[in-house]
C-alpha cells in the first residue's frame, strides 16, 4: 500500500493528473486514501474537498460501485461529528448526476435538431415517408446512445445515496429529501419498474427498522417528527403513483400509509389526510369497488368541508360527486357467492311463501319496532352531529383567524426578505459598477481598451471583459495577419535568392576544389617534412646515448644479481614456513579426525546401550503385563466360581424355604379343612336334634374340595340353618379362580407368606 499522504496534497497531485488528463489516476489516488488507516483520522474540514472532488470524479467516469463505497467510509466517519457535511456531498452527488442527465437530453436534442440537412430542401413523397418510417426511431437511437446510460447512473445514484443514508436517525431528513427527489425523477421520465423498485426498498428499509434498533442513531417511530417525515414520503409515493396510473403499487402504498398511521399518537394534517382520501379514489374507481369509491368521496368531502376555503360551487361540485358515487353502488344484486340456480329452488318457493305469510304480523310488528328505534336513534345523531358541527365550525373559525395571522406574519416577513434583498442587489449593483468603472480604468490606461468612461452606465463587469477579450482577439487577428504576410514575402525572397544562386554553385564548386587540391598537397609537404625533422632528432639522441650502455649493462646485472639473491633467500623462507603450516594442518586435521572417531563410537556406545535397555525394558514390561493378565484372569475365574457358588447355595435355601412354604400351607389347608368339616358336623347334630323325626338326615359335604372352597358367607348360612332348625341347602361350588399375577418376591427369590397361614402352619405343628 502506497504511503500516506496529506489529503491536501492528496487532492493537490489529484488536481494535477486531472489537468493533464489523467483522470483514471487522479481517482486511484483518492480511492487509495480511503483505505488508509489514516483516514478516519483525518479532519473533517480536509476531506470534504477531498468527498466533492472524488465524487465529480465519479460522475464523470460513471463509477457508481466507487462512489457508493467511498460514501459509505465517508458516512461512517463523518456522522457521529458532523451531518451536515454527509448531506453536502450526497447533495452533490445528486446534483451532479441530474445535470449529466440533462446535458445528455441536450446533446441528443441537438442531435436530433442536426440530423436536417438542408433546412430550404424541397420536401420529397421519399423523403416524407422516410421521416414518418425512420424519424422516431432516430431519436430513440439518439437517446439510448447519450440519455439512456446516464439515466442509469441517476437511479443507481439515487439508490447509493439511499444506502447510505438508511436507518439512521441522524440522517433521516436528507433520506426522505433524496427518496421524494427519487419520486419527481421516475415521475418525469416515466420510469415504472424503477419506481417499483424503489417503493420496494423504501418498504425494505422501514421494515429493517426493528432490526437494526439497537444500534446507535437507530430509527424511533414513536417520535413524532419521524413518522410525520415518514408519512410525507408515503403520501408523495402515493401521488406518484397515481400519476404514473401504477394503482397496484398505488394500493400497496396505501396499505403503507395505513400501516403509518395506526402507529401515529396524534392524527395527521387534514389536508394531507384530504389528498390521501382524495387519491384513494382514483384506486377504488380504477379496482372497480363501488362500495370503498363512494366511502372514500364521503370521507374527503368530510375532510373538505372541515378544512373550508373552498367556494360554493366547489363544494356542491363534490356533493354532487359524493351522491353520484353513492347511487352506483349495486345494492341487491346477487353475487357469485350467493347465486343458486332456479331450478332446484322452485320445489321449496310454496313453503316460503307459507312460512312468509304466517310470520307477517309479527314481523310487521317487529319492522314497526326497529323503525321507531331508528327514529329516536337518528334523532340523537342529528343533535349530536349538530353540535360536532358548531365545534367544527368554531375550530374551522379559530383556524382561519389563525391561519390569516400566519399569513400576515409570512406577508411581513417576506415584505421585509424582498426588502433586504433589494437593499443587497442595490448594493452589489453599486459594487459593481464601481468594480467595472476600476476595471475601464485600468484598461483604458493599459491601452487594450478604447472606452469613453462617461458611458460607464451602461457597461458592465462581464461586457468590459467581453469587450477586452474582443479587443485582444482583434490584436491577436491582425497580428496573425501581418505575420502571414511577411511569412509569404520571405519565401518569394528565399524563393528568388536560391533562383539566382543555382548558376554559381558549379563554378564555386570547381574553385574549391582548385582550393582543395592546393591545401591538400601543402599539408603534404609539411607532414613530410615534419617527419624528417623528427627522424634526424631521433638519430641524435640514439647516437648521443650509445655511449653509456656499457656502465648500464654493469648496473644492470649487479641489481639482478642482488635482487635474485634476495629472492632465493625470501623463497626458502616461505617454502619453509609453508611446510611448517601444512605439518600444523596435517596434525590438527588428524587430531580432529580422531576425536570425531572416538566421538561417533562413544555415541554409538550410548544409542547400543539406550536400545538395549529400551528392549530389557519393554521385555520386561510384557512379561509384567503377561503376569497381570493371568493373575487377572485367575482373580476373574475365582470370582466368577465364588459367585456361582453363592449363587448355588442361595438357589438350594430358596429351594428349601419354597418347600417348608408348601409344607406349611399343605398342613395349614388340611388343618383349615377339618376345623370346617368339624363345625359342618356340629351344626348337622343342631339340626338333627331340632328337627323332626320323619325328615330324612341331612349329611353335610365332608368333601374337601367342597370344604375347602366353601367361604364364609357359606359357613355363616349354615350355621344360622342349624338355630333355627332348618334344612341347609348346599351351596354351588365356587367358581374357579382366574390366574393372577405374579406373586412378589422377597430379596432371596421367595415368595412371602401370609400371616394367617404362617400362624396356622406353626400352631399344626405345635399340636402335633
Amino acid at each position: 500500500m502506497a504511503p500516506y499522504s496529506k489529503p491536501e496534497a492528496v487532492l493537490k497531485q489529484a488536481e494535477g493528473l486531472v489537468s493533464v488528463g489523467q483522470t483514471h489516476a487522479a481517482l486511484q489516488s483518492l480511492t487509495e486514501m480511503f483505505s488508509s488507516k489514516r483516514f478516519r483520522s483525518t479532519p473533517l474540514v480536509s476531506l470534504e474537498p477531498i468527498m466533492l472532488r472524488f465524487i465529480e470524479l465519479c460522475v464523470d467516469m460513471r463509477k457508481g460501485r466507487t462512489a457508493k463505497e467511498g460514501l459509505m467510509q465517508y458516512k461512517n466517519i463523518a456522522q457521529n461529528s458532523s451531518v451536515g457535511s454527509i448531506e453536502v456531498v450526497i447533495s452533490r452527488f445528486i446534483q451532479l448526476a441530474d445535470a449529466k442527465v440533462q446535458e445528455a437530453q441536450e446533446k441528443a436534442d441537438k442531435a436530433v435538431a442536426l440530423d436536417v440537412d438542408d433546412l430550404e430542401a424541397s420536401e420529397t413523397p421519399e423523403s416524407i415517408l422516410l421521416g414518418a418510417v425512420s424519424g422516431d426511431q432516430n431519436k430513440d437511437r439518439t437517446d439510448r446512445a447519450l440519455v439512456t446510460p446516464w439515466l442509469k447512473f441517476l437511479w443507481e445514484s439515487y439508490r447509493t445515496a439511499l444506502e447510505t443514508l438508511k436507518n439512521n436517525a441522524r440522517l433521516e431528513v436528507i433520506y426522505q429529501q433524496i427518496a421524494q427527489q427519487a419520486f419527481r425523477f421516475c415521475l418525469k421520465h416515466q420510469r415504472k419498474v424503477e419506481f417499483r423498485r424503489l417503493c420496494e426498498t423504501l418498504r425494505l428499509h422501514l421494515g429493517n427498522v426493528a432490526k437494526y434498533s439497537h444500534q446507535p442513531h437507530s430509527i424511533n417511530l414513536s417520535d413524532p417528527d419521524t413518522l410525520q417525515h415518514h408519512l410525507d414520503t408515503r403520501f408523495a409515493q402515493l401521488n406518484t403513483s397515481v400519476e404514473l396510473e401504477l394503482w397496484q403499487e398505488a394500493f400497496r402504498s396505501v396499505e403503507d400509509v395505513h400501516n403509518l398511521l395506526t402507529m401515529a399518537k396524534k392524527a395527521p394534517r387534514p389536508a394531507m389526510m384530504a389528498n390521501y382520501y382524495e387519491k384513494l379514489t382514483k384506486i377504488f374507481l380504477m379496482s372497480g369497488n363501488a362500495l370503498y369509491h363512494a366511502a372514500a368521496w364521503g370521507r374527503y368531502y368530510a375532510i373538505v368541508t372541515a378544512i373550508g376555503g373552498k367556494s360554493e360551487e366547489e363544494l356542491s361540485r363534490l356533493a354532487g360527486q359524493v351522491l353520484v358515487s353513492a347511487l352506483a353502488v349495486p345494492v341487491g344484486l346477487q353475487g357469485e357467492e350467493s347465486a343458486v340456480d332456479e331450478h332446484k329452488g322452485k320445489s321449496s318457493q310454496q313453503q316460503a311463501k307459507f312460512v312468509a305469510l304466517v310470520s307477517a304480523a309479527q314481523a310487521e310488528r317487529k319492522a314497526l319496532q326497529l323503525r321507531r328505534a331508528l327514529v329516536a336513534r337518528r334523532r340523537e345523531l342529528l343533535s349530536e352531529l349538530s353540535v360536532r358541527k358548531e365545534k367544527e365550525e368554531a375550530s374551522r373559525r379559530a383556524e382561519l383567524t389563525r391561519r390569516e395571522k400566519e399569513e400576515e406574519a409570512r406577508r411581513v416577513t417576506e415584505e421585509a426578505r424582498k426588502k433586504e434583498q433589494d437593499r443587497a442587489r442595490r448594493e452589489i449593483e453599486i459594487i459593481r459598477n464601481e468594480e467595472a468603472r476600476k476595471l475601464a480604468q485600468s484598461l483604458k490606461e493599459k491601452g487594450t481598451l478604447k472606452v469613453d468612461l462617461n458611458d460607464m452606465e451602461t457597461l458592465s463587469t462581464d461586457n468590459l471583459m467581453r469587450m477586452q477579450v474582443q479587443q485582444l482577439e482583434k490584436e491577436k487577428r491582425d497580428l496573425n495577419e501581418r505575420m502571414r504576410v511577411i511569412a509569404k514575402r520571405l519565401d518569394h525572397a528565399e524563393r528568388a535568392y536560391r533562383k539566382d544562386e543555382r548558376p554559381l554553385l558549379a563554378k564555386d564548386y570547381d574553385i574549391q576544389q582548385e582550393n582543395d587540391k592546393t591545401a591538400f598537397e601543402a599539408a603534404q609537404k609539411s607532414r613530410l617534412e615534419s617527419h624528417r625533422l623528427a627522424h634526424q632528432h631521433d638519430m641524435e639522441t640514439k647516437k648521443r646515448l650509445s655511449r653509456t650502455m656499457s656502465d648500464y649493462a654493469l648496473k644492470r646485472e649487479e641489481i639482478v644479481g642482488k635482487r635474485s639473491e634476495e629472492f632465493a633467500k625470501r623463497q626458502a623462507q616461505a617454502q619453509k614456513k609453508i611446510d611448517e603450516e601444512k605439518a600444523k594442518r596435517k596434525a590438527s586435521i588428524l587430531k580432529a579426525r580422531e576425536e570425531e572417531r572416538l566421538r561417533i563410537e562413544e555415541e554409538e556406545r550410548i544409542i547400543k546401550e539406550k536400545e538395549e535397555e529400551e528392549r530389557r525394558a519393554e521385555a520386561e514390561r510384557i512379561a509384567e503385563e503377561e503376569r497381570l493378565a493371568a493373575e487377572e484372569a485367575e482373580q476373574i475365574a475365582q470370582e466368577k466360581a465364588k459367585k456361582q457358588a453363592e449363587e448355588d447355595a442361595r438357589a438350594e435355601v430358596r429351594r428349601k424355604r419354597e418347600e417348608e412354604r408348601l409344607a406349611a400351607a399343605e398342613q395349614a389347608r388340611l388343618q383349615q379343612q377339618r376345623e370346617e368339616e368339624a363345625i359342618a358336623r356340629a351344626a348337622a347334630r343342631a339340626a338333627e336334634k331340632n328337627r323332626a323325626p320323619a325328615a330324612p338326615p341331612v349329611r353335610a359335604s365332608v368333601s374337601g374340595d367342597g370344604v375347602w372352597r366353601n367361604g364364609w358367607r357359606e359357613r355363616e348360612a349354615a350355621r344360622k340353618a342349624a338355630e333355627s332348625g332348618q334344612t341347609v341347602r348346599p351351596s354351588s361350588p365356587a367358581p374357579r379362580a382366574l390366574p393372577k399375577e405374579e406373586a412378589p418376591k422377597d430379596d432371596d427369590g421367595f415368595q412371602p407368606v401370609e400371616k394367617k397361614y404362617a400362624d396356622t402352619s406353626v400352631l399344626f405343628l405345635f399340636r402335633l
